[in-house]
């Protein structure tokens, strides 16, 4: 069975964003080890998946930095791995390697984890990921800890029904001041 894992950027609080959906907290400058701890998280990966509101920046931002020579060999994988966005209000998409899937959530990732094919990252948003969380859909958390507390913004952890108890696999903290924080779900 394939493993869902999510990647997320978050603040010292636990949010994902300001409330207002702003990523300009987030620290950018990555050292090199930073950037190939990623580039190795995604080495099993050939499916991402995203909630609608994440489509637009993250794909263009991916398909901007493909000729960068700094960052284009993982733009280009990041373009170039099929991706599978979820919305109740889209319904085709017209980006590269991108499919929208518009069933009911739980069905949906439940097949693509049975189905043959390596691990599956999903990047956001807030509200998509908080979905995936509440239906215990995630079988490994990947958090990149940010050296800011927001003091308020858009939370992951907000609608779940009952404590969600995680062992830590991974705690490694990089030179930029970004913590690696991995976790498993405890029960599934």
């Amino acid at each position: 069975m394939r493993k869902l894992k999510l990647q997320m950027q978050i603040s010292l609080d636990g949010f994902v964003a300001t409330e207002n959906g702003g990523l300009d907290w987030m620290t950018w400058d990555w050292d090199d080890e930073l950037k190939e701890h990623v580039a190795a998280l995604h080495v099993p990966v050939d499916l991402i998946l995203m909630g609608r509101n994440m489509m637009p920046g993250f794909i263009d931002a991916w398909e901007a930095q493909i000729d960068d020579p700094e960052s284009g060999k993982f733009a280009r994988l990041m373009v170039d791995t099929p991706k599978i966005v979820f919305s109740r209000t889209v319904e085709s998409s017209d980006w590269k390697n991108t499919t929208v899937a518009n069933g009911d959530l739980t069905d949906e990732v439940n097949q693509l984890k049975s189905a043959e094919g390596g691990d599956i990252i999903v990047y956001g948003g807030a509200s998509f990921v908080g979905s995936l969380i509440k239906n215990n859909l995630i079988d490994e958390y990947h958090f990149f800890v940010n050296p800011v507390a927001l003091g308020k913004g858009m939370p992951i952890f907000g609608d779940l029904d009952a404590n969600l108890t995680l062992k830590l696999i991974i705690a490694k903290g990089f030179k930029c001041g970004v913590a690696a924080l991995t976790y498993k779900p405890l029960k599934k």
